[in-house]
C-alpha cells in the first residue's frame, strides 16, 4: 500500500532538525543552501559534544536547543511556536513519541543507514559486513513509536565489495545519508508528494540489530575464513578493532587476508602455523587466514596457539 503525503504552500518548507555528528553536519549543509527550506532550530543531544552544530546556528541565526527529554510538556509547548511543517532526525539519540510525531502538519521523518525492513537497530554497517552483505541500504522513513518501524519515503542501496571495511563504508554513509535524506525532503515539494511504503509488504517482520557492547570485538577462531575476514573487517578502525589472545596476552587485529581456495583440513583450530616478519597464518574453523596488520608487545612462535571460546 502507498500513502501520499504532500506540502501544499509555495513557502520554504519550516523544518525542526534533530541531529548530532558528521551524518548531520553533511545534510545540514545541503539544507541549509536550498533557499525553499527553512531550518528554524537545531536540537542537539543532552550530552552533545558537538559543537559544530552549535555555530552553525549563530552562524545562520538559527535557534539552538538542547533537553533531557523531548517528550514533555516543557519542550514540545516550546517547539510548537514554530509551527514547523516537518520535524527531521539524523542521527539523534532520544525515541520520539506520538505526540511530537504528529506536531507538525507533514509528521516527523528519520534517515537510517540500513535498508529497512532489514537491519534496524544499531550499528548496522557493523552488522552487515559481519553478515558478509554484498550491499548496504540507506533509508528514510516516516517515524512510528517503533524503532525504525516506520512507512518507507525514500531508500537507496551501496554496493560492498571484499576490500572494504568499517571505515570505508562509514565515509560512503557521511555522505550518501545527507544526499538521501535531501532529496527526500524535496519530495514534499513536488507535484506528487511523497508516496511511502509500508515497511510490513517488504517483508513481515524484517530484522533488529542489537547495540554492540563491550566484549563483543573478542575474535570467534571458531569460524570459517570467510567469517574471520568479515568480523575484523567489521570492527577495524574506527571500531573497537577485533581482539584475541595468545600466550595470555591481548593482540589487537586490524586486519586480515582471505587466502583464496585455502585447503580444508582438520587441525587444531587457532594455532599459528606460519610466520614472517610482518604477518602470520592462523587455523580456523574451515582453513586458514593470514594475519597483516596487528599489535602486540611480546615474541611469539609457530605453533603457539590463540585461545578460543
Amino acid at each position: 500500500m502507498i500513502e501520499k503525503n504532500k506540502y501544499n504552500s509555495n513557502n520554504p518548507l519550516k523544518i525542526g532538525y534533530f541531529a548530532d555528528g558528521i551524518w548531520s553536519h553533511n545534510a545540514f549543509r545541503k539544507l541549509i543552501a536550498d533557499k525553499d527550506i527553512s531550518i528554524q532550530f537545531i536540537c542537539v543531544r543532552f550530552d552533545t559534544k558537538d559543537n559544530t552544530l552549535y555555530q552553525f546556528t549563530k552562524e545562520n541565526n538559527i535557534d539552538y536547543l538542547k533537553h533531557s527529554n523531548i517528550n514533555s510538556r516543557e519542550f514540545i509547548d516550546n517547539i510548537s511556536k514554530y509551527n514547523c511543517d516537518l520535524f527531521v532526525s539524523m542521527s539523534f539519540n532520544q525515541i520520539f513519541k506520538k505526540e511530537i510525531i504528529n506536531l507538525p502538519k507533514l509528521k516527523t521523518i528519520n534517515c537510517h543507514a540500513g535498508k529497512l525492513p532489514f537491519y534496524r537497530g544499531r550499528n548496522i554497517l557493523n552488522w552487515a559486513l559481519i553478515n558478509d552483505e554484498k550491499e548496504f541500504g540507506i533509508t528514510v522513513h516516516f517515524m512510528d513509536e517503533g524503532i525504525d518501524t516506520g512507512d518507507i519515503i525514500l531508500q537507496k542501496t551501496f554496493p560492498i565489495s571484499d576490500s572494504d571495511d568499517y571505515n570505508t563504508l562509514l565515509e560512503v554513509a557521511h555522505t550518501s545519508c545527507a544526499e538521501v535524506l535531501y532529496e527526500a525532503i524535496l519530495l514534499f515539494k513536488k507535484e506528487n508528494g511523497v508516496q511511502s511504503i509500508k515497511q510490513t509488504t517488504i517483508h513481515p517482520f524484517g530484522f533488529y540489530c542489537p547495540q554492540r557492547k563491550e566484549g563483543d570485538e573478542i575474535l570467534d577462531w571458531n569460524q570459517t575464513s570467510r567469517e574471520v575476514f568479515n568480523f575484523v573487517r567489521a570492527i577495524t578502525f574506527p571500531g573497537p578493532i577485533a581482539r584475541a589472545f595468545l600466550n595470555g596476552k591481548e593482540m589487537k587485529i586490524k586486519r586480515v587476508y582471505e587466502i583464496k581456495d585455502a585447503p580444508i583440513y582438520k587441525a587444531t583450530i587457532g594455532v599459528i602455523l606460519n610466520k614472517e616478519k610482518d604477518s602470520f597464518i592462523v587455523k580456523t574453523k574451515d582453513s586458514f587466514i593470514k594475519v597483516i596488520d596487528f599489535e602486540y608487545d611480546e615474541k611469539f612462535r609457530v605453533g603457539d596457539r590463540f585461545e578460543t571460546k
